[in-house]
């Protein structure tokens, strides 16, 4: 009878024990999920638009520039990058151009703070060639560039976008590009403002030549925007714009030399497959893994600037596939 009582003890506290071992270890690991990180599906970058995805619909007049922010936080972008020459319209509305540019920065100003966007750029174009071979006009076209740095400053901005075209011989670039760009850069470093460089064609196309002139400058605020799809050096007949590419730098090569001096990043897209979502020129996969290895966090711009679909509609493919690749990275 005492060994049938004592077995039965022992079964008990077996039971007993067991259960609260079970209960420890429940806790334990409720706990542990409580506390261990979860891992975030938010991409290793910020999302902007740039206002030239729009370029068709403003310059047309079937949108206000002015509208610029309120459609981007309907798109769901966090930030915005203006466009210089999409506000020519309304500047020459203005006969005192100093109080034009005045009132065009406080509604831009304002619209972007009523939509609860970053202002993170203004892309400046027509203001002057700030390669220019001759010295009168390099500083003329700073002078002309220094409006949209004061601009940017009262906006909030981090940077303005810049072209270096200049000429197509080397040795007389890489002594123009610098000097221009220097003199542009001292006046926005008094506004904190960096002044950042676009591959956009001619030279400027050759990024291993762009980080020379970066290196030459050798300025804090002065780096690069590196845009997937801006890397031709030649078209035909020597055109600047529109005509046929026939010589182009390795876009990857080019992005990933661009990256230790990058402000900002620029998504250009132009066609997409229907059946995958991909864009046709850019393998955005690649790309990304450059700017993310680079241990870039900031914004990536959008910039639409295809025909085979409008430009919401090309705007929305290529944040979505921005946002698929990330997953994936």
């Amino acid at each position: 009878m005492k060994k049938i009582i004592f077995t039965l003890a022992a079964l008990t506290f077996f039971l007993v024990s067991c259960k609260n071992n079970s209960d420890k270890k429940e806790n334990s690991e409720a706990e542990t999920a409580q506390i261990a990180p979860q891992q975030s599906t938010d991409p290793f970058f910020k999302l902007s638009l740039a206002q030239w995805s729009l370029n068709r619909a403003i310059r047309g007049g079937e949108m206000s520039p002015f509208d610029f922010a309120k459609k981007a936080k309907e798109m769901g972008f966090e930030g915005i990058e203006y466009v210089s020459q999409l506000y020519t319209k309304e500047l020459e509305k203005y006969d005192d151009k100093k109080a034009g540019m005045d009132s065009i920065v406080a509604r831009m100003k304002s619209e972007s703070e009523k939509h609860g966007v970053t202002n993170v750029l203004i892309m400046i174009d027509r203001e002057g060639d700030l390669a220019a071979e001759d010295e009168k006009d390099r500083d003329a076209a700073v002078e002309s560039h220094k409006k949209w740095v004061d601009a940017a400053s009262v906006l909030g901005c981090h940077s303005v976008r810049v072209n270096l075209f200049g000429t197509n011989d080397q040795a007389t670039w890489l002594k123009t590009a610098p000097d221009g760009l220097k003199k542009l850069s001292e006046y926005a470093a008094t506004k904190n403002i960096n002044v950042i460089v676009e591959n956009h064609g001619y030279l400027s196309s050759n990024a291993g030549l762009l980080m020379k002139v970066m290196n030459t400058v050798a300025m804090d605020n002065c780096g690069t925007l590196p845009d997937f799809g801006n890397f031709c050096l030649k078209r035909e007949g020597g055109a600047q714009w529109g005509a046929k590419c026939v010589e182009e730098y390795d876009r990857y090569k080019g992005v990933e030399e661009m990256m230790p001096k990058a402000f900002a990043v620029s998504a250009k897209s132009h066609e997409f497959n229907s059946e995958t979502g991909l864009e046709t020129a850019t393998d955005y996969t690649k790309m990304m893994k450059i700017v993310k290895d680079a241990g870039y966090t900031g914004f990536v711009g959008v910039e639409y600037e295809g025909q085979g679909l409008g430009e919401e509609a090309g705007i929305i493919a290529t944040r979505d596939l921005l946002l698929k690749v990330a997953k994936t990275l």
